[in-house]
């Protein structure tokens, strides 16, 4: 909502940024999906590499905290 307020006050003071704004943020979105889905992709690895190591732990029954 508060996003939505500033962009009514940038459509009062500055018409046409506002305009331009309001047709680049989609552009811009695709843009950088890419970049979002490798990001998801990488912390998927992070995390299966973390849980490989830590098998051995957690078939002894140790804890992550001790």
């Amino acid at each position: 909502m508060l996003g939505f307020l500033l962009w009514l006050l940038l459509l009062f003071l500055c018409w046409p940024l506002a305009l331009l704004a309001l047709l680049a943020y989609p552009l811009v979105w695709l843009i950088l999906l890419p970049f979002r889905l490798l990001g998801i992709g990488v912390d998927a690895v992070f995390s299966l590499l973390r849980a490989i190591v830590m098998l051995p732990a957690r078939v002894l029954g140790l804890s992550p905290g001790r």
